[in-house]
């Protein structure tokens, strides 16, 4: 990797600026591309735009930037994007800052403050090498500060049309997941964490296989075909909307379960009551419950120590099961009416077991 230093002023920069979703985003007289595949959206807030703009103002070095020198003599921002935007942004009039006490744009700036951040000089690194050293710098230099997540570096190693594509369809401000995710889909929208959700629904939780596969491909649809597919089927299977559905696995379910005939009024049945059951403190769990009969989902409420101590005493710390005497620290709580059957967590269905013969029991 062949690296440079080089000092560009902010008035160059600005350049030719555009952020829109159909042209990009670019800079440096249309020579910059901002966001290439492998960046993240922009994902700055307010407050940390605004102390950007302050350093700037300052005349204070803000960190290094590094581009890519493309054969071309075109770059792509490989590090210092969220910083390039928010400057571009601030004089382009989309924020604020607060200055001499008081609220300002650029144009609203003195003559002499707005020079100082035209003519603000970036430190800037040229780097110029083949695409797997971009990909790997991309990662050392992404240790520090906020970090990439998991699929935002997947997205830099897998860089193509297909992860363009796909960022259009999960990723982007305007993507159309949005109008789904809000009820069914929990993390962030531009820190790509929806589009890993729906890739793992989709490869099974083999993502970087997946990726790999479609990584020329020059279209997304399939997936968001998918993922569309998956929330018709919830809202088919489970029309009564809970907040708790916002955390469910949906497309583990969706995959096991939707070639089996369910019937939605007798499963919303049974959601209703479990809901109000005080031993299920998982309410999410519900969801997968009714559909696998896999108790752990629900996290049923433990017997309390003192409930433990009761029955130990009363039984006289002689396992139920083997008859054998243990200390207390040697067994186990258990429902003596399990709870599916209707059994509850109070003290009079505690009974306490040998660890050996509790989890026979139960199976682990």
């Amino acid at each position: 990797m062949k690296i440079e230093l080089h000092q560009i002023k902010v008035r160059d920069l600005v350049e030719g600026y555009i952020n829109n979703d159909e042209e990009g985003v670019v800079g440096y007289h249309g020579k910059l591309d901002i966001r290439p595949p492998y960046q993240r959206e922009f994902v700055y807030k307010p407050d940390q735009q605004v102390a950007v703009i302050n350093t700037v103002l300052g005349k204070f070095p803000l960190n290094a930037i590094y581009w890519v020198k493309n054969s071309d003599g075109t770059f792509e921002i490989l590090d210092g994007q969220q910083r390039t935007v928010s400057i571009c942004n601030f004089i382009e009039r989309d924020f604020s800052i607060v200055h001499d006490g008081h609220t300002r744009y650029f144009g609203n700036l003195s003559d002499e403050d707005q020079e100082k951040i035209m003519n603000y000089e970036l430190m800037v690194y040229f780097c110029e090498g083949t695409e797997g050293e971009k990909t790997k710098w991309f990662e050392v230099i992404n240790t520090a500060g906020e970090k990439l997540t998991h699929q935002e570096l997947l997205n830099a190693v897998y860089r193509g049309p297909w992860i363009m594509d796909a960022k259009r369809y999960f990723s982007r401000s305007t993507a159309p997941v949005g109008h789904y995710a809000r009820d069914y889909l929990s993390g962030s929208q531009n820190r790509q964490e929806y589009l890993e959700t729906v890739l793992r629904w989709v490869s099974g939780d083999k993502i970087e296989g997946y990726m790999g596969k479609h990584q020329e491909d020059l279209s997304a649809k399939p997936l968001w075909e998918y993922f569309q597919k998956v929330i018709e089927w919830v809202r088919k299977t489970f029309p009564e909307y809970r907040r708790e559905m916002k955390s469910v696995e949906w497309g583990e379910l969706y995959n096991k379960f939707k070639d089996k005939k369910l019937n939605a009024k007798k499963l919303e049945a049974e959601i209703q009551e479990l809901m109000q059951d005080e031993d299920v403190t998982k309410k999410s769990g519900i969801y997968p419950y009714v559909l696998t009969r896999d108790e752990r989902f629900l996290n049923i409420r433990a017997f309390t120590d003192r409930q433990k101590r009761e029955a130990y005493e009363r039984q006289k710390g002689v396992c139920i099961k083997c008859k054998k005497r243990f200390d207390i620290e040697e067994m186990e709580a258990d429902h003596i009416k399990p709870w599916h059957e209707g059994g509850k967590t109070v003290s009079e269905n505690c009974q306490m077991l040998c660890k050996q013969d509790n989890r026979t029991k139960s199976g682990r």
